[in-house]
């Protein structure tokens, strides 16, 4: 059916438990379709050029906008806070109120750098971010076919969609809910606004009296695409769900997270810089017959 299931990154526990799940979606057809995606490695590409590629946070905080002082101190943030993030002998329990205080102690040093909204475009073009290959096929296809594309990301909303516009790829089926900037009538940054979105609070309750996915109650068939433990509630608030595939880019430690990632992902992508497998199903489901 997609032959680039056969790709050499790509691996599934459950091959025939996955067949059936993407020839329900094709059943169902593009009008009950929705993807739901994270953004950051997942969207974005893990490396770039020999080293890692920018998240949206990370576009930011290297950027010239920063002063050297507050560049120190995310770093420390950094590296107290990453390890407890990836620390597979914690719970998720023990480590959301840590990545609060993390995200919120970056948001409140963003605050005092004096930002302007008018720099943004030009931190994103200064910044050697990239999409992963594959991109332009597609985020042109889900809108050939107005199939919703929901971008739910822990990074900074004003960052990544101008990512996406540079890539000229922002369409009108695309929602995004991420850390916003908030900006006073100068155009400075004062604050972020709520609710705060962390890796693991990535679920229905930051989207509570958002109206998301009320009004795509009808895009019961859903494809996921994550590349954290953290992204597999993302579609926890959809109120009816008839079919889901979850496709997860494994991107670092892969020896170490494979058993995890296989038994939570129907298909891991294993050191994938590409789109291809996601396109592929799509290319599959989308067909006309």
């Amino acid at each position: 059916m997609v032959p680039e299931l056969e790709n050499a990154t790509v691996r599934i526990q459950r091959p025939e438990r996955v067949a059936g799940i993407i020839r329900s979606l094709r059943e169902q057809g593009a009008s009950k379709l929705q993807v739901i995606s994270d953004f950051d490695m997942t969207l974005s590409r893990f490396g770039c050029s020999g080293g890692r590629c920018p998240t949206s946070h990370n576009i930011l905080n290297d950027s010239r906008v920063i002063s050297e002082d507050g560049r120190k101190k995310l770093k420390d943030l950094l590296d107290y806070y990453y390890p407890i993030e990836t620390d597979p002998n914690r719970t998720l329990e023990e480590k959301r109120p840590l990545m609060v205080e993390w995200w919120s102690r970056v948001h409140e040093l963003l605050t005092q750098q004096n930002i302007r909204k008018g720099d943004i475009a030009q931190i994103v073009r200064e910044s050697g971010v990239m999409l992963r290959d594959g991109f332009k096929e597609l985020f042109d296809q889900l809108h050939k076919y107005s199939v919703p594309l929901f971008i739910f990301s822990a990074g900074i909303g004003d960052i990544l969609e101008e990512i996406i516009r540079q890539a000229n790829v922002f369409h009108s089926n695309i929602s995004v809910v991420s850390n916003y900037m908030d900006f006073d009538e100068s155009g400075v940054l004062t604050r972020f606004k709520g609710p705060l979105i962390h890796t693991y609070n990535k679920n229905n309750s930051v989207l509570q009296g958002t109206e998301c996915f009320q009004q795509l109650s009808t895009r019961t068939s859903i494809i996921l695409l994550g590349d954290s433990m953290g992204d597999l509630t993302m579609a926890d608030g959809v109120p009816s769900v008839e079919s889901i595939l979850k496709i997860g880019f494994l991107n670092d430690k892969v020896e170490e997270q494979r058993g995890k990632y296989l038994d939570a992902y129907d298909i891991v992508l294993e050191r994938d810089e590409t789109l291809d497998v996601a396109n592929g199903i799509l290319r599959y489901i989308l067909m006309e017959t």
